[in-house]
């Protein structure tokens, strides 16, 4: 099992939005963080299934976050 990196941004109105840079086209939306947090757990690892299963690539995860205080 591979770790990739998620991010996770808050809207204006309180919902959360998911995206990982290193898989293209998965994202998730919830009204609560650990909501979009299942959201996007479950849209990657059935994505990578899908790849898997029709022979494609899996990409392997390349990036990394970190925070700077400022």
């Amino acid at each position: 099992m591979k770790d990739y990196l998620v991010i996770y941004e808050q809207a204006e109105d309180g919902g959360w939005g998911a995206h990982s840079p290193d898989v293209d086209g998965v994202f998730a939306l919830g009204r609560t963080r650990p909501e979009v947090e299942s959201r996007m757990a479950e849209a990657l690892s059935a994505h990578l299934a899908h790849l898997r299963e029709s022979g494609r690539p899996v990409p392997d995860p390349h990036t990394d976050a970190g925070r700077v205080a400022a």
